[in-house]
């Protein structure tokens, strides 16, 4: 279509959060946000860009929280992915009904409800244009589920991470809490890590730097943020070397 924005992305991951999706509930997920999420993915794909996503799992189960209550760290960390896996089928059933094929690949084997991870078999859903939902995180405890949508953004070939959160972009402190916060338009992945800015965990930080992948930071609450991005608009922090 001549009226489709151009974009410079290609192939892009969608990180966020587990607690994006519960709403303004305390926990669980809340359909029409879900929902709204899903609208604003399908906005993207119309645009002819190849999506990746990852969803958090704070918004049923931590690992860590499970595990500072006294929970042996690995079984915690694993109910976590778990559920990752809820999160990402909840996506697909509305990207589903919005007309848009969608695959749920999932790193810990379950084959009933998710596909196996294998690397060329996501790449090809891509090429057909297929949104791929990465759930159980990387498969492993004591990893993150930023670690594992950077590592799946390289190994899927992804030109850049989307970081969808609460805020605007990346700020030097809170700026919900602090009137003169003040936004970066570009940030370097060393000041990331030496200024403890909280953009994603360190781990998944340094495997961005050492692969030379861009995180853009933006509002996942901003009504067409993520599709106004990919055609050169709006306010987001970039990530980069």
């Amino acid at each position: 279509m001549s009226d489709t924005p151009q974009t410079a992305f290609r192939r892009v991951m969608l990180k966020i959060s587990g607690e994006a999706l519960m709403g303004d509930q305390g926990f669980g997920l809340h359909p029409p946000t879900v929902e709204r999420i899903a609208r604003e993915v399908q906005s993207v794909h119309e645009m002819g860009v190849e999506i990746c996503m990852v969803i958090g799992g704070g918004n049923i189960f931590r690992g860590l929280q499970g595990s500072a209550q006294g929970m042996e760290r690995t079984t915690a960390d694993y109910m976590g992915m778990l559920a990752t896996v809820m999160n990402a089928l909840a996506m697909q059933s509305s990207l589903e009904g919005l007309g848009i094929h969608t695959r749920v690949i999932s790193a810990i084997t379950m084959n009933e409800v998710a596909e196996p991870y294998i690397r060329r078999r996501a790449v090809r859903h891509l090429e057909k244009k297929r949104v791929c939902i990465f759930a159980a995180g990387t498969g492993n405890p004591y990893f993150t589920t930023d670690t594992a949508a950077t590592l799946r953004a390289n190994e899927m070939s992804c030109e850049a991470i989307f970081k969808g959160t609460k805020v605007d972009g990346v700020y030097d402190k809170d700026p919900m809490k602090f009137a003169d916060a003040k936004r970066y338009d570009t940030v370097s992945y060393d000041d990331v890590l030496q200024k403890r800015l909280g953009v994603m965990d360190a781990s998944a930080i340094a495997l961005a730097r050492d692969n030379n992948l861009p995180i853009i930071v933006f509002s996942l609450d901003e009504p067409g943020g993520f599709k106004g991005i990919l055609a050169g608009e709006g306010t987001y922090t970039r990530v980069q070397g």
